[in-house]
């Protein structure tokens, strides 16, 4: 039988079938250009006081943040210009960090106290702008009026009460980014290494030292401890370590305050005050964050040192802000020291807290606070004074700006 021979066909190049090719890919993005806003109220108190520091001298805010800057308001009571010769008080606002071409739209407002809210204000929001938004080329950098008001006539408006000025500053940031289609989004859990750490010490597993406090012992881990505390390293690992790290005998702190310390260690946050002490009471919470806060001073734990700072600015009260002033002053906590100062400084505390066994301790142990907590008092009393102890009562004893001797009874 023959042999049927089959030839497959080649397509050829000419084919009349539809091309099964895929379309050009179409893609886009967007450029949005918004303004990151906020705003800062200065208030300026003594104003009478204020005129005749000199042309250009200023007093300036608090610096506030922004858009990511920072920003400060300067008021210049006798103008900033020496062409004005004193006629017009000056206000601007000023970049206060490092930035580069920092574009921003501002609204300067002099606010009406009579209530009428007749303020007076120069602003950059809410109108066309010819140019754009302005710009700040570095850090330095201010925009305002050298004529923001004349003097006189400020003087006799119901911008001025009380010898007191209020000025309201708005900034906006002008920021650009670019978007582009989200293909996928992952959700990312939060950091729970507090947790396997805190859980570590929980369990006591294979921990390498343990430390005597009081009677109590607790169990710990040597690298975790040097990795967090610059003096549990040195006592550890450092060429002076102490020669038994087996069990580490701790002077000078209570149980619960070290197991506090622990906690933080490896939680990196603080524990239930009130659980810990078993004491339902902003006394005894006030209390071991005090004993916490010194702990970690001696321990290097400087977030620790801050966070226990910040609980005792919000808890500062009569009975307890005389041993904290005193502890902000042994451990060099200025911004704590600030805040007792000021608190135990006004008329309707200061005769409460010289009355309290704190104050007492105060006296003993920091002598030297008395001179500054008399200068915030001095600011109330429009005296300069200094503090001593007659018979049974508190007295302030010094001179008026006069000269004249002065008493005022507490």
């Amino acid at each position: 039988m023959g042999k049927v021979l089959r030839e497959t066909a080649k397509p050829s190049s000419n084919s009349s079938h539809p091309s099964t090719s895929s379309p050009p890919a179409t893609t886009s993005s967007t450029s949005i250009t918004e303004t990151v806003r906020g705003s800062h109220q200065f208030k300026i108190t003594g104003y009478s006081l204020s005129k005749g520091i000199g042309i250009g001298k200023y007093k300036a805010s608090h610096t506030f943040s922004v858009g990511g800057y920072d920003w400060a308001i300067y008021f210049y009571p006798d103008g900033k210009s020496l062409e004005d010769n004193g006629t017009y008080v000056s206000l601007f606002i000023a970049l206060a960090s490092e930035g580069t071409d920092v574009r921003a739209l501002f609204e300067l407002t002099l606010l009406d106290q009579s209530g009428k809210e007749r303020h007076k204000v120069h602003s950059h929001f809410e109108r066309t702008l010819e140019s754009g938004p302005y710009t700040l080329k570095y850090r330095g950098s201010m925009w305002g009026y050298k004529r923001f008001f004349k003097r006189t006539a400020l003087e006799t408006s119901d911008y001025l009460k009380d010898d007191c000025l209020c000025v309201n500053c708005s900034v906006g940031v002008v920021r650009s980014r670019t978007e582009g289609p989200k293909i996928y989004s992952i959700a990312i859990p939060p950091s729970n290494i507090g947790q396997q750490f805190g859980k570590l010490l929980e369990s006591g597993k294979k921990s390498d030292v343990s430390f005597e406090v009081n009677g109590e012992t607790f169990a710990a881990h040597k690298l975790i401890l040097a990795a967090r505390s610059p003096v549990f390293r040195a006592q550890l690992f450092g060429p002076m370590k102490d020669q038994n790290t087996q069990c580490i005998k701790v002077e000078d702190i209570e149980a619960p305050v070290f197991k506090a310390l622990l906690h933080f260690i490896y939680w990196d946050s603080l524990p239930d005050m009130q659980e810990l002490t078993g004491l339902n009471s902003k006394w005894a919470t006030t209390l071991m964050a005090q004993h916490l806060l010194a702990a970690a001073d001696r321990y290097g734990l400087e977030r620790l040192r801050l966070m226990c700072e910040a609980n005792l600015c919000e808890d500062a009260a009569i009975n307890t802000v005389a041993t904290t002033l005193a502890l902000a002053e042994q451990h060099h906590c200025f911004q704590l020291k600030s805040v007792c100062l000021k608190f135990i400084a006004t008329p309707e505390n200061l005769r409460a807290v010289m009355q309290t066994d704190g104050f007492e301790y105060l006296k003993e142990s920091c002598p030297s606070v008395l001179t500054e907590l008399l200068e915030y008092v001095a600011r109330f009393t429009e005296h300069s004074v200094f503090m001593c102890k007659h018979g049974n009562e508190s007295i302030l004893d010094g001179s008026d700006i006069n000269g004249r001797r002065v008493k005022q009874r507490l």
